[in-house]
């Protein structure tokens, strides 16, 4: 028993040991608190890793939170878009624990940081959704609305000293309550059919005007070709008339001769009838090859 007393300060000397001592997952990241204070954060976000055995002081008590990304699955709001249709909005959000002391002064723990932002979320969904219209909640422009709903809540955050930041929002369904979907959906489809009518309306006048365009290029195309060819025979004639006007000079019955050979090909076609005058000067050069002339 004389031993006691060494035994009693050797386990009070270990108990006091265990007390200064604690450590730090690699996935977390822990504040010293002393007397309620915060001291210091062992292994912060934004810092190199610093896990492993850590001291303190008896007295100082350890809070740990997670270093990781946290997720939580908000709960459905159900909103009013900007064509007055009603939403119900399923999301979900990603964040971290940036600055542990300021997260811990307003948020306590991780429970806290859901309460809080499931309050912020629900007002900025109804804040930046109820500004456009339901279609592009639903299809339209989702991935842009989700980056502004993302820097919103960041900014709240911000103002708030929340010691969070907002790394992701999705939405993971945006569906019209159960009585309303039926009226929504069969609007949507009239907005639709008459959007294809206006564009089929569009494209019927655009191409009544490009027809309209081509004929008349047609016409003056064929007008200037029917010009040209008329010029064209013109000059033809011109030309023939003056090569029979040489030939005429040069010998005037060969002139006639050819004249009438031509007469001839032309009008004494297969199953041809003629009724002339034995003395008719039209077949003067079948009578007599000298020409009606020398007859």
């Amino acid at each position: 028993m004389r031993n006691m007393p060494i035994i009693v300060v050797a386990v009070i000397i270990l108990l006091t040991i265990f007390s200064c001592l604690f450590t730090v997952k690699q996935w977390e990241q822990s504040i010293v608190l002393e007397f309620g204070e915060a001291k210091r954060v062992a292994n912060a976000w934004g810092t190199d890793a610093d896990a492993g055995l850590k001291f303190k002081k008896p007295w100082e008590k350890v809070v740990r939170m997670d270093r990781r990304n946290l997720e939580i699955d908000l709960k459905p709001v159900e909103l009013l878009a900007a064509d007055q249709e009603r939403l119900v909005v399923d999301a979900f959000v990603r964040y971290r624990i940036e600055e542990p002391i300021k997260f811990y002064e307003a948020l306590q723990n991780e429970l806290g940081a859901q309460q809080k932002l499931q309050s912020i979320m629900d007002s900025t969904l109804r804040d930046v959704l109820g500004r456009v219209d339901t279609p592009e909640i639903i299809a339209g422009r989702r991935a842009e609305l989700m980056a502004e709903i993302q820097d919103v809540s960041n900014e709240v955050a911000a103002n708030q000293d929340l010691g969070v930041e907002i790394i992701d929002v999705r939405i993971k369904r945006a569906d019209l309550p159960q009585e309303n979907a039926q009226r929504v959906f069969q609007r949507m489809v009239t907005q639709r059919e008459q959007e294809a009518s206006r564009i089929r309306a569009e494209g019927e006048e655009r191409a009544r005007e490009i027809r309209a365009t081509a004929d008349k290029e047609a016409i003056i195309i064929k007008a200037e070709a029917q010009e040209q060819a008329e010029i064209t025979r013109g000059e033809g004639d011109k030309e023939r008339n003056r090569i029979y006007a040489e030939a005429y000079e040069r010998d005037a019955e060969f002139f006639a001769f050819y004249r009438s050979m031509e007469a001839y090909k032309k009008g004494l076609g297969q199953g041809s009838t003629y009724v002339l005058s034995p003395d008719s000067d039209f077949l003067g050069y079948l009578d007599d090859q000298g020409g009606p002339r020398r007859r």
